[in-house]
């Protein structure tokens, strides 16, 4: 499998946060988002719809968050995913020069990336965290998302010392030129997490893997982290 590197991001806010004013999704109708890095070649993804795309597809401007609820933004820190053995950190990642989301370079394979221009886990409305599936190296960190099913959960320790406790409703396979790119960004309702990986058969190219194995997930509860 190739090893493909992704684009530097674009510097991201102080601590990781959006700048204050700044709605979710912020959306330079300019650019259109393929999701890379991870997505690429030989790391996992593959080009696919974004949230860029969707909203240039007539997608509305969520509300701001005082109208709708859910934890002020922090961001997370560490992502666990207790039913596949997962524990690994999570990295701010923006947007590359080319309008990709970028993502931890593959030498950090192990590690998972926040888009930091969506929100925080624990903010009303989706928050997305991307991982390589494999690498030249051997599986990485999201090689058994697949396995993940309704009902188990996935934790997200932030920032502020919170930990957000995420319910898995469904864990799903879609052709990247079919990404239903409304329900991983453009949902407008509590605060929910999109894990995002590769899977499926292996197309190499610039392909790479043929599908996207998205798991989506409802906010169930908040607590403080234990000492």
């Amino acid at each position: 499998m190739a090893t493909t590197s992704a684009p530097q991001p674009a510097a991201t806010a102080a601590r990781g946060l959006r700048p204050p004013g700044r709605r979710p999704w912020s959306v330079p109708l300019a650019v259109v988002l393929v999701l890379a890095g991870v997505f690429a070649t030989g790391a996992g993804l593959g080009s696919t719809a974004g949230p860029f795309d969707w909203a240039a597809g007539g997608g509305q401007e969520r509300p701001a968050r005082s109208e709708r609820g859910g934890l002020s933004a922090s961001r997370p820190v560490r992502l666990s995913l207790p039913a596949i053995g997962v524990s690994a950190p999570v990295a701010p990642v923006g947007q590359a020069r080319d309008g990709s989301i970028a993502v931890p370079p593959l030498e950090r394979a192990d590690e998972t990336g926040w888009y930091d221009r969506g929100p925080t886990p624990g903010e009303p409305g989706p928050s997305v965290i991307v991982g390589h599936v494999d690498t030249r190296r051997g599986p990485s960190v999201f090689y058994d998302l697949h396995k993940l099913r309704p009902g188990d959960t996935a934790e997200v320790a932030r920032a502020d010392g919170s930990v957000v406790v995420f319910r898995v409703d469904s864990v799903e396979r879609f052709p990247k030129d079919r990404l239903p790119a409304e329900r991983v960004y453009g949902d407008e309702g509590p605060a929910g997490l999109r894990l995002i990986t590769c899977g499926g058969d292996w197309l190499g190219g610039r392909t790479g893997y043929a599908d996207n194995v998205i798991a989506f997930a409802t906010m169930l509860s908040s607590h403080p982290q234990p000492r």
